[in-house]
């Protein structure tokens, strides 16, 4: 028997406050072998017109949790009430995480989609 693939993690942002996906934002993947472990920047994609990052790095054999980070003010092209938008989220192996972003100017949510 074969272990199981590594988790996926894909994600998306959509602006809420123009209705459209948010086009230019980057993004940056980062993963972690336990609670206590220290993160491990895997690298990072932006999104396309879609609001989606289709290049987004492998996660590892053995990752537990991910970390997205969001640059989301320069999207807004003026300081932001959130600059930046973190969300960190446990994982299994063969697992795929889709963690879309609902954006505006003065909040945010985040879900797992599929």
């Amino acid at each position: 028997m074969s272990p199981e693939p590594p988790a996926s993690v894909s994600t998306h942002i959509l602006d809420t406050s123009a209705g459209h996906p948010a086009e230019g934002v980057t993004v940056h993947l980062s993963a972690r072998q336990s609670r206590d472990a220290h993160w491990q920047a895997l690298g990072g994609s932006t999104t396309d017109a879609d609001g989606r990052c289709k290049d987004l790095p492998a996660v590892p054999e053995g990752t537990t949790h991910v970390r997205l980070d969001f640059e989301v003010e320069p999207y807004f092209g003026k300081p932001a009430f959130f600059p930046e938008v973190a969300v960190v989220f446990a994982v299994v192996p063969g697992e795929h995480y889709h963690v879309p972003l609902l954006l505006n100017p003065f909040g945010y949510s985040v879900y797992r989609g599929s």
